[in-house]
């Protein structure tokens, strides 16, 4: 018996990504952010600032919770998630701008540890005591690491989405290809039924002959549509 392609893939699990886990703390560190050092009326950049934070992580949820019937629709989702992110970046940049403070290099102390505690730890538990206690500078630096590590994540995610989508295709390709083995599994009962119903050996030469020029038949239609002849 063929085995018949599936056409809904395995999905969700998105919980178990350190991409989503790391978007969860871009999110969670954002709002205590825009709580502690951002006025809580009349100024958008909170709203803003909460929307991308909270879209990159909705969008890899969604994305994934998708992806059984629609790889096209995980990839434009986890690129949205992306996106997202650069928009939360720039706003954290702007702030640093805005009051007078430094952006951390890539060889100062402080950095080199954010980044180093930023892959050890995916779990806002870890970070909420941090941004809940830290001057603002700091924070803002802190986030700006965290989006940084978030986004190369992302990165590698949408990258392995790519080469899935090629080796799978999309909910279309599958049901064909779902169709095709059914209808190849249908024709080899039908044939070994004939065969096999043969009450004499000649009678299943017989039947063997006309199933070979029903066969070449076929053969030479498809060699004749495809102008290989």
């Amino acid at each position: 018996m063929a085995d018949i392609p599936k056409i809904v893939l395995p999905h969700g699990g998105y919980r178990k990504l350190t991409s989503f886990q790391k978007s969860e703390v871009v999110y969670q560190m954002t709002v205590v952010f825009c709580r502690r050092f951002l006025p809580a009326r009349g100024d958008r950049t909170v709203d803003q600032m909460t929307q991308a934070a909270r879209s990159c992580k909705q969008n890899i949820a969604e994305g994934s919770a998708s992806s059984g019937t629609s790889k096209e629709t995980e990839l434009k989702l986890t690129n949205v998630a992306r996106a997202s992110l650069d928009e939360l970046l720039e706003d954290y940049l702007d702030y640093l701008k805005a009051h007078g403070a430094s952006q951390w290099t890539m060889d100062d102390e402080r950095a080199i540890a954010a980044k180093r505690l930023g892959r050890e730890h995916a779990d806002w538990d870890y970070w909420k005591p941090i941004f809940e206690t830290r001057p603002a500078d700091t924070c803002c630096n802190l986030a700006i690491t965290l989006i940084h590590q978030t986004r190369t994540l992302l990165d590698a995610l949408i990258k392995h989405l790519e080469t899935d989508f090629t080796r799978h295709g999309g909910i279309r390709e599958r049901m064909h290809a779902a169709r095709t083995a059914v209808r190849s599994e249908d024709w080899d009962k039908s044939v070994y039924s004939r065969l096999d119903a043969a009450a004499t050996a000649g009678e299943l030469a017989a039947r063997a002959a006309e199933i070979k020029r029903m066969v070449d038949r076929t053969v030479w239609g498809i060699k004749k549509r495809k102008g290989w002849q």
